[in-house]
């Protein structure tokens, strides 16, 4: 029990530093999302279609060595690239996969940036399409919780 204190206290105390840096400049917040989805990135401010949002940050490593780590962090930039971001500090980390997306990914200049692609009003949940290989090894097995979901049903 005193283990998991210290990682709840320590997890907590890693949200509220990312809350409050992103809060005081970003126009988003860390927040549990809906139910059975853990946390969420939140707008706190309009944000206009085409605004660049965010980036996704981490570890830049090859996509080799990105095989032999797995998990649900990862992110192909290209054939050779990965960013692993696995790291508290990524808050883009936070932002959930919808069938019916409000921001996209661009990959520019080798980076991985998050973009609007409607307005999004304030208390609206930041949402990008994860992809469908993404899909198939961490969604499909527990099934896409979307309203609309487009994929498929078993």
């Amino acid at each position: 029990m005193h283990l998991y204190y210290e990682y709840a206290t320590i997890y907590s105390i890693t949200l509220i530093i990312i809350m409050k840096r992103t809060q005081t400049t970003q126009p988003f917040t860390v927040r549990r999302a809906a139910a059975g989805a853990g946390l969420g990135l939140f707008a706190t401010a309009p944000i206009k279609k085409g605004a660049f949002i965010i980036e996704y940050t981490g570890e830049k490593i090859t996509n080799a060595e990105a095989d032999r780590r797995g998990g649900r962090y990862l992110f192909n930039i290209n054939s050779k690239w990965t960013i692993d971001g696995k790291e508290h500090h990524n808050t883009a980390r936070y932002i959930n996969h919808s069938c019916q997306p409000n921001c996209e990914s661009r990959i520019v200049g080798g980076k991985v940036k998050i973009y609007a692609t409607e307005e999004i009003i304030p208390g609206e949940e930041l949402a990008y399409d994860y992809g469908e290989e993404y899909f198939e090894e961490f969604l499909k097995p527990h099934g896409c919780r979307c309203v609309k979901c487009h994929h498929p049903k078993k």
